[in-house]
């Protein structure tokens, strides 16, 4: 008799297109990935994901960012977190910054990923921070959320190497590719 590898139950949270959720989508069809996908939650009704995730038959809770405040959202997430039974959150491009309270709820289970090879470039606009400062790398980083906005503890990161001939659009879809290798490695 062989052992049925037991695979963490985790929601994603996303506020656009949803292709870091997607290769983690992706990465859980595969027996041997330890995590499923079992919910994915957004914040914005048009956002490209919610779709996508339907397309993939994954449950899709919108409680969009225009109809509901910060405080509102966070509870009924947390509501469905329970219901779904989640065990860890991934943030895939979701742009909200959630709250200390909400956060110390799902200490050391919510991971999120950034266009940036951290602690460099946090915030908003990670690459265009990165060509501004004439940087010769920068990279994309996995890491815990904490308090602080992209300065939780490092979990995999990857570099990538400006090339002279970047732009903003290149060197995002460099980072992207990037992202959608490092997401699935470091949550397994």
């Amino acid at each position: 008799m062989h052992n049925k590898l037991k695979k963490i139950r985790i929601a994603i949270f996303i506020s656009g297109r949803g292709s870091n959720m997607e290769s983690l989508i992706k990465s859980s069809e595969n027996k041997k990935f330890p995590a499923l996908v079992s919910v994915i939650i957004s914040n914005n009704e048009l956002a490209n994901g919610v779709q996508l995730a339907k397309n993939y038959n994954v449950p899709v809770k919108i409680f969009d960012k225009k109809k509901f405040n910060k405080s509102q959202f966070e509870v009924f997430c947390h509501k469905v977190l329970l219901n779904y039974k989640i065990e860890m959150i991934c943030l895939a491009g979701f742009m909200q910054i959630l709250s200390k309270n909400f956060i110390g709820k799902w200490r050391n289970r919510i991971i999120n990923i950034h266009p940036s090879y951290l602690p460099d470039n946090k915030g908003l606009n990670a690459q265009k921070q990165a060509l501004e400062k004439k940087a010769s790398f920068t990279g994309c980083t996995v890491h815990f959320v904490n308090e602080e906005i992209d300065a939780g503890e490092i979990i995999l990161q990857e570099k990538i190497k400006i090339i002279h001939r970047d732009n903003l659009q290149t060197l995002s879809n460099r980072i992207l590719e990037k992202e959608h290798v490092i997401y699935p490695k470091a949550l397994k």
